[in-house]
């Protein structure tokens, strides 16, 4: 779409997805026209904007113009908005809602009024497309505090990049006395008759009361200003934000109704349905024992060295935290040779919140890690932490369930919580979901056996801490290589080659004398008296097997590799 074709449909624009150069910079598609209807499309995905840019055309004649951007783009993936959808789509319909539009003209209630003007006696304004890290602050605070629904929090996630592609956007800025951004809009003034107000957000770490309602009066002068016929408010969404664009004279505009769906293309869409249903047919019950034998697959438990002195034998492995394989069945028969299993730590589920609660209390105005990575890093680390999301999968609620919130994670926990949550997030994608340790755990408490961990919780905790920031940091910024990481990793993990895994380098972030090498010797002297009594079999983390073993023998043990 050239940019004399975008300009002709913004001055036909009657809701926020008409602004088609802000469309295309959030979803990375290509908008273009089909008879009156917007469309926008990428690779095998196509979203329709159901509103007419003229007349009062229904919707036998949307459905002709998304058969024939259909047969353009030949997309799989569709969404569709509009105010009646056609009957076919019915079945597919997933939301409905109403816009709310607010009269340029409309006068401020004079209570509100009343609240901006104490707000403006502390408070600055200013309009730009700046996005700074106090702006990177505001939206990382707003969004851990507040429940957004995914295809909002994508606009949160691009607020930056739109800002530098999409002429029109702007942000309307309250900085208080202090230099701090107590409040901001999103605004899309691109559109002829009006201005969008995308979204906002409000501080409660640097609060000043009122401080939305100075923003909104501010934009309801500047639409008047220029000339525009309303605001656009969005969707009401829910209650809450339904009362606050009623309570400035927002009323209902244009119904919105959205469907998701896919189109079959043939045979191989046939076939893939079909083993869909397949693997979505009931099975007979699985005995615990099958269940933990299917998933995951289960492999031999390699890195495992038996170690002896005076006759008495016990075994040591190194474990991985996180892993695509289950080693259930070669823990049962090593666990049926011992009464006693040793792990660095407790891993009981009181010991693991102590943990997730301290990496979740950083100290009071510590370094936080999103200060530290620009827009470009934390975007990829979206990217490669939740998985392919593209706009429109994320906006309709396709994104994978429940993914870390990398941003929250970024500027509201301890850097080593950021690293493992990011890391796991990561792994679990890949398919990952598996603890050798926590495995080994609950299967020797199971059966039976002593189980002990060599550290407090204390210890381990002043461990993380010790863990480098700027390791840390570097790390994420090379997210782009965690799956080559993990790849060479799993290799060298199942054939028990500790000397070749992948990531007992310095490029992984716990790889550090703090970490491996000082704790080696707090160890040997804690799993020490156990494997001298014999019957014991101990998991440290894997890289501990590199020094552990030459510690061993030092200390009289014969160790070998175990059989």
């Amino acid at each position: 779409m050239t940019p004399a074709d975008i300009s002709a449909v913004l001055e036909k624009a009657t809701v926020p997805e008409h602004s088609a150069a802000f469309m295309r910079a959030m979803s990375g598609g290509e908008p273009f026209l089909a008879g009156p209807y917007l469309f926008i499309a990428a690779e095998e995905w196509l979203l329709a904007v159901g509103y007419p840019l003229e007349g009062t055309a229904g919707p036998d004649s949307f459905e002709e113009a998304l058969d024939e951007a259909l047969r353009r783009t030949r997309a799989r993936d569709c969404w569709a908005i509009g105010a009646a959808l056609p009957d076919r789509l019915k079945p597919h319909r997933r939301e409905q809602d109403t816009y709310y539009v607010l009269a340029a003209d409309t006068p401020v209630p004079p209570r509100l009024e009343r609240l901006a003007a104490r707000a403006a006696a502390t408070l600055t304004l200013e309009e730009g497309i700046a996005f700074t890290p106090a702006h990177r602050r505001l939206w990382a605070e707003f969004m851990g505090r507040v429940a957004l629904p995914p295809r909002v929090r994508e606009l949160y996630a691009r607020t930056e990049a739109v800002l530098q592609t999409a002429p029109g956007l702007s942000l309307l800025n309250a900085w208080d006395k202090d230099g701090h951004l107590a409040a901001c809009l999103l605004l899309d003034a691109a559109p002829r008759r009006f201005t969008s107000y995308l979204l906002g957000a409000h501080s409660r770490t640097h609060c000043t009361p009122w401080a939305s309602d100075l923003l909104f009066r501010e934009m309801l002068g500047r639409a008047r200003a220029s000339g525009k016929a309303y605001l656009h408010l969005g969707l009401g969404v829910n209650e809450g934000i339904r009362r606050f664009k009623t309570k400035w004279g927002g009323r209902p505009g244009l119904p919105y109704e959205m469907a998701e769906w896919q189109e079959r293309r043939g045979r191989h869409a046939e076939v893939d349905a079909l083993m869909r249903v397949l693997a979505s047919m009931p099975r007979e019950p699985l005995s615990k024992q099958q269940f933990l034998a299917s998933l995951p697959p289960q492999r031999n438990f390699a890195m495992l060295w038996e170690v002896e002195k005076n006759g008495n034998r016990s075994w040591i492995g190194g474990t991985a935290h996180f892993f695509c394989y289950s080693f259930e069945s070669s823990f049962r028969k090593l666990f049926e040779r011992v009464d006693t299993v040793l792990f660095e730590g407790p891993l009981d589920s009181e010991s693991l919140n102590q943990v997730s609660a301290a990496g979740r209390t950083p100290a009071p105005g510590s370094p936080r890690l999103i200060d530290e990575l620009s827009e470009a890093d934390i975007r990829r680390l979206e990217r490669v932490v939740c998985g392919p999301r593209g706009f429109w999968a994320r906006f309709f609620g396709r994104e994978r369930k429940a993914p870390p919130d990398v941003r929250h994670l970024l500027a509201h926990t301890r850097h080593w919580m950021a690293f493992f949550s990011l890391w796991t997030g990561f792994l679990a994608r890949q398919g990952w979901t598996q603890s050798v340790d926590l495995e080994a755990w609950h299967l020797a408490l199971e059966m039976g056996k002593a189980v002990r961990g060599m550290e407090s919780i204390a210890e381990q905790i002043e461990t993380l801490e010790g863990i480098s920031r700027t390791r840390v940091v570097n790390f994420l910024r090379q997210c782009g290589q965690w799956k080559r990481f993990i790849r060479r990793n799993v290799r060298a993990y199942l054939k028990g080659d500790v000397d070749n895994l992948f990531g007992t380098s310095i490029e992984f972030p716990t790889r550090t004398e703090l970490v491996i090498h000082r704790r080696d010797a707090r160890f040997l002297e804690r799993m020490g008296p156990f494997l001298e009594a014999g019957r014991s079999a101990v998991f440290v983390g894997s890289a501990h097997m590199i020094n552990l073993r030459g510690m061993l023998a030092e200390a009289g043990f014969r160790i070998r590799r175990s059989r």
